[in-house]
């Protein structure tokens, strides 16, 4: 990836549904010579596609937290990305280093949601107990 390239994607993390022609108007290259860039970003791996941006608070989830996952033994990852994806409510989760096991990603509509969330995954045949962190507010996103 060469800097063109970095900012084609930098542009894309902003908008993935810009055109060619805008894009190209930022890093000085036609639309067809961008689009070059991005079949070629995607089909190497740098791209692994495109999504939607939901805004938790339309959507109804009102309360975020982050939940650290203390897990028994050696719990393979596959075993914790089960446990979590099995849960709606889980939006993202991550094998850590350190004191604990993962950190989940939770957006649920209040906290008596995210209550019965918790306790389903502490349910979860592996895992030992969660400490959570619930977000005051979110500064910024990429």
């Amino acid at each position: 990836m060469d800097r063109v390239d970095e900012r084609i994607v930098a542009l894309l993390r902003e908008d993935a549904r810009r055109s060619y022609q805008d894009i190209g108007s930022h890093v000085h290259l036609s639309a067809p010579a961008v689009k070059r860039r991005v079949d070629r970003l995607e089909a190497s791996g740098v791209i692994r596609g495109y999504t939607a941006v939901v805004d938790p608070a339309a959507a109804g989830w009102h309360t975020e937290a982050f939940v650290y996952l203390y897990c028994d033994g050696r719990m393979p990852a596959d075993a914790i990305k089960a446990a979590a994806e099995s849960e709606s409510q889980v939006a993202s989760a991550h094998t850590v280093a350190g004191e604990y096991s993962a950190v989940l990603h939770v957006l649920a509509k209040d906290t008596p949601d995210l209550e019965l969330t918790l306790e389903r995954i502490r349910a979860k045949e592996g895992v030992s107990r969660t400490v959570s962190q619930i977000v005051l507010s979110t500064l910024f996103q990429r």
